[in-house]
């Protein structure tokens, strides 16, 4: 049974016998009086008989709550109760509009407020007469609802009482007036709460001063069936999917439990059927000689039904027979709060929530049909949000910001390490040095802005040019810096790099006649990072290993992150680790973040999750404090990407969203990236298509490789822009030229597929390759999987095996099949399918499950929702035309 009960039934002006008034009113006092030693005796005869009048007359009698009551306990007092509801609530059928006014306002246990129960829109006494007239004269419909409730649910909630019920109808009012398709100010109510016995109720009477206007639907009734529901039972609904009470919590918490582990077992392995891969087989050549659109709204009802049991035939599967009942106990805890009987199981095939299954069995009985290569489980490879908690390789060696030397002391070219000289002295020089002097300090302002001044480059730059001239190294990289990044100039990677190798030859000029650690460090973050010299991680090592022994703290972590990744040096977590706790000891709150990671993830030490959650905490106070002292990029992006993920502190998106732009303003490509995740975001509130396109194309411009990528999806897919394939394939070959091993390999299926770009499958190899030596355990599979068919390319078994071997290590499910069944005799092409089938079902119920699970209602899926946006479009609607809505129970 639901827990509310909503009937809303009409009279019209059609008078009925008084006599039938009579005889309810002289039975009803009757079987109301009952003596207390009988109330638990069996049911009398009498009482049974005039049950069974009652429910042939009305049918729906069965739905009251005390006809559940009488049918679990057939007692006298619930037989008494279950007739005196049956009449009451069917007092509209046994007699006329004046009448049933003046019933409902004076009957028994109507809670009066003054000579009567009747109250209505004004807080003005109504005058009984007056409203019998009125109602009884109407000649339009005069609709008549009820509303019960359980008697412990009324008085847990407070609706115990007229005053509440007058507060809850006048609120809900005008929903009444939208679904009975009455204009509000038409709209004419009247009531009476009835403190009843175990299930109080409120009756109504509504209708429109115009008798031509109004008219109720079964949806309208479920309607405003659920907007009451939500307002009586709003503090319950706000924790209905984890129960009521303590077990009903247990119990919904282990069925989304179940649901999450089975479909886990369901995305995580295969399905052999002969069944599924049979009908399959004849799906796929019955559709070969069809034409038009092979969609199952197209098809014949033969061939649906073919694709009927296909679906269902996979619903016979464990896994998916298990988490389809876990579905329907999910969601029937949402229903029953309101519905009076939940709806029949039906089988899987006949559930519109799942109905997009069967486009993709058809999609699969074509590719067997036509004999299309297929790219298996892959749809990581999809996502846009990438993780990036950690900073990426070439971004290391400049995160930390290009800090003064400890102390803040000056190294002159020719002095004393610590020995402090005038201004003017290597300004009249010229001789290589190193100064955080007045100007050079002033330069960094202008660069970087400040609580008070936004950056201005162009003044950062003349004062950069003047220090640099006087022979200040510092200047000279800050200089190469602002050439690598367009900052106030245009880019220009040539004049950075001579810029950059001015400084390194100021820094080996200098330390070649002062013995310093930290020009020994910045010098190997120039080596580490390629800046003015080539890349060369060994030398890196050599320099912050001079520096790190004098316990520099930076060059203490940037030589452990060279030991993490094994750059230069032979991996070594634990090295690492001890390198990073030194530096972390030394208050670098990028050491701090390091260390972080590695007690998350249990590398180089024991996990452990207390550990991790204070060196996040104290990274992000960290580089709270730098970023306050110098307004680094570097900084503000660290900042910004850990109030977003919550790292460290509370998640805040918009303070995330202040420190990124702050960054990319500086030309901070990361950040850049960032944001165009944060604003493509559909689920974060702050989706901005016009933004997100724009700092995606600055940081894709500024040459970052995860920026092209996901641009290039962008425009493969008519995405927020307009679709450009060769764009898609420029940035695609733009990013994987960077290594991006998710580009290659998307390039590889462009390649192969060759829908929407020429087919060349020695570019497709080529891209798959270059992916897979990388480590791509798609690419690896694909490769695998091409060179075993022999296809496109020829058969090469121990190709095939190598390739499938390192995608199975990887936990490639459908690599190790390959493995597993090497010499197959029924058709992989067929298990493969069906195992598609059942990942795309998994997906499915793993939507249903957070729909299910949440707090804020049913939300379309995103990509659905961009389908039916771009095919309106098509069609000449505007974008927002009837667009989607979240919608809630």
């Amino acid at each position: 049974m639901p827990r509310i009960v909503f009937k809303c039934r009409y009279i019209k002006n059609a008078a009925v016998h008084l006599e039938n008034l009579v005889e309810y009113v002289a039975t009803r006092d009757g079987v109301e009086i009952i003596s207390p030693a009988s109330h638990e005796r069996p049911a009398t005869e009498k009482q049974e008989q005039f049950i069974a009048d009652i429910l042939t007359q009305f049918p729906d009698t069965t739905d009251l709550f005390e006809y559940e009551d009488y049918i679990k306990q057939p007692t006298v007092e619930n037989a008494s109760e279950l007739i005196t509801a049956a009449l009451d609530q069917n007092m509209d059928h046994l007699s006329h509009q004046e009448t049933y006014v003046s019933y409902i306002a004076t009957r028994p246990r109507a809670e009066k407020l003054g000579a009567h129960g009747l109250f209505s829109d004004t807080d003005a006494p109504l005058v009984l007469s007056r409203v019998m007239t009125e109602v009884g004269e109407h000649t339009g419909n005069v609709w008549t609802p009820i509303i019960s409730l359980r008697r412990e649910d009324a008085a847990r909630l407070g609706y115990d009482n007229a005053s509440a019920w007058m507060a809850l109808i006048r609120k809900q009012r005008n929903i009444f007036a939208e679904q009975m398709k009455i204009v509000p100010e038409n709209l004419r109510w009247y009531a009476a709460f009835h403190n009843e016995g175990h299930h109080p109720h409120c009756h109504m009477l509504v209708y429109s001063v115009n008798p031509r206007e109004g008219y109720v639907t079964k949806p309208a009734i479920e309607k405003m069936r659920s907007g009451l529901a939500r307002e009586i039972f709003q503090q319950d609904l706000l924790q209905i999917y984890s129960g009521q009470t303590e077990q009903r919590n247990t119990l919904a918490e282990q069925s989304r439990e179940a649901l999450k582990e089975i479909i886990g077992r369901m995305n995580g392995g295969m399905c052999e059927s002969e069944a599924i891969e049979s009908l399959l087989s004849h799906l796929a050549e019955r559709l070969k000689h069809i034409s038009g659109k092979k969609q199952y709204g197209y098809l014949k009802v033969p061939l649906k039904a073919v694709v009927d049991q296909i679906v269902d035939e996979l619903a016979k599967d464990t896994r998916v027979a298990e988490a389809y009942a876990k579905w329907q106990e999910l969601r029937n805890e949402v229903l029953r709060t309101y519905l009076d009987k939940l709806p029949a199981p039906v089988p899987l095939s006949q559930q519109k929530e799942f109905k997009h299954i069967k486009n993709m069995v058809i999609m699969e009985a074509v590719n067997i049909g036509n004999h299309h290569f297929t790219f298996e489980g892959d749809d990581a490879t999809e996502s846009l949000h990438e993780a990036s908690d950690t900073p990426l390789p070439e971004d290391e060696y400049q995160t930390a910001m290009d800090e003064a030397p400890e102390g803040d002391e000056d190294i002159p070219s020719s002095a004393p390490e610590n020995l402090s000289r005038p201004d003017s002295y290597e300004a009249e020089s010229g001789r290589p040095h190193i100064k955080w002097s007045t100007r050079y300090k002033e330069a960094r302002v202008f660069l970087y802005g400040s609580d008070e001044l936004e950056p201005d480059f162009e003044q950062a730059l003349c004062l950069f040019l003047e220090e640099a001239e006087a022979g200040n190294a510092l200047a000279m990289h800050d200089l190469g810096r602002m050439y690598a990044d367009g900052l106030g100039v245009d880019m220009d990677a040539d004049i950075a790099f001579s810029w950059y190798e001015k400084a390194l030859s100021a820094f080996m000029d200098i330390e070649a006649n002062r013995n310093s650690r930290y020009v020994e460090y910045r010098i190997g973050k120039m080596h580490a990072a390629g800046l003015g010299t080539e890349r060369d991680y060994a030398e890196a090592a050599g320099w912050f290993e001079m520096a790190a022994s004098r316990n520099h703290k930076y060059a203490q972590y940037s030589l452990a992150g060279l030991y993490y990744r094994g750059q230069g040096v032979e991996q070594d977590y634990g090295t690492a680790f001890r390198l990073y706790g030194k530096s972390a000891a030394q208050h670098v709150p990028y050491a701090n973040y390091e260390l972080a990671k590695m007690y998350r993830d249990g590398i180089g030490t024991e996990k452990d999750t207390g550990e991790a959650e204070l060196n996040f905490e104290e990274a992000f106070y960290g580089f709270k404090r730098l970023e306050e002292q110098s307004h680094d990029d570097k900084l503000q992006y660290r900042l910004g990407q850990m109030l977003y993920t919550g790292t460290g502190t509370d998640k805040d998106v918009e303070a995330a969203i202040g420190f990124l732009e702050k960054a990319a303003r500086l030309g901070n490509v990361h950040a850049q990236y960032m944001l165009g995740k944060v604003y493509l975001n559909e689920d974060g509130g702050h989706r901005n298509p016009e933004k997100a396109v724009l700092w995606l194309t600055k940081a894709a411009d500024n040459g970052n490789g995860l920026a092209q990528f996901a641009l290039g999806k962008l425009y493969r897919d008519g995405i927020d822009v307009e679709k450009d394939i060769d764009k898609a394939v420029e940035l695609f070959t733009k990013a994987a030229e960077h290594n991006n091993s998710f580009a290659q390999y998307q390039l590889g299926k462009l390649y192969l597929l060759g829908q929407v770009v020429p087919k060349d499958v020695e570019a497709a190899v080529k891209w798959l390759t270059l992916s897979a030596e990388l480590g791509n355990q798609y690419s690896q599979y694909a490769l695998g999987k091409l060179y075993l068919m022999g296809r496109d390319v020829p058969r090469d078994h121990e190709a095939a095996m190598r390739w499938l071997t390192l995608s199975a290590a990887q936990g490639n499910i459908y690599a190790q099949f390959f493995l597993d069944h090497p010499d197959a005799s029924r058709d992989p092409h067929l298990i493969l399918a069906a195992t598609r089938l059942l990942h795309h079902l998994s997906r499915i119920f793993r939507d249903e499950q957070k729909r299910l699970s949440g707090s804020h209602g049913m939300q379309t899926d995103s990509k659905l929702r961009r389908r039916i946006r771009e095919k309106k479009i098509a069609q000449g609607h505007a974008p927002d035309d009837h667009e989607l809505r979240q919608t809630t129970y």
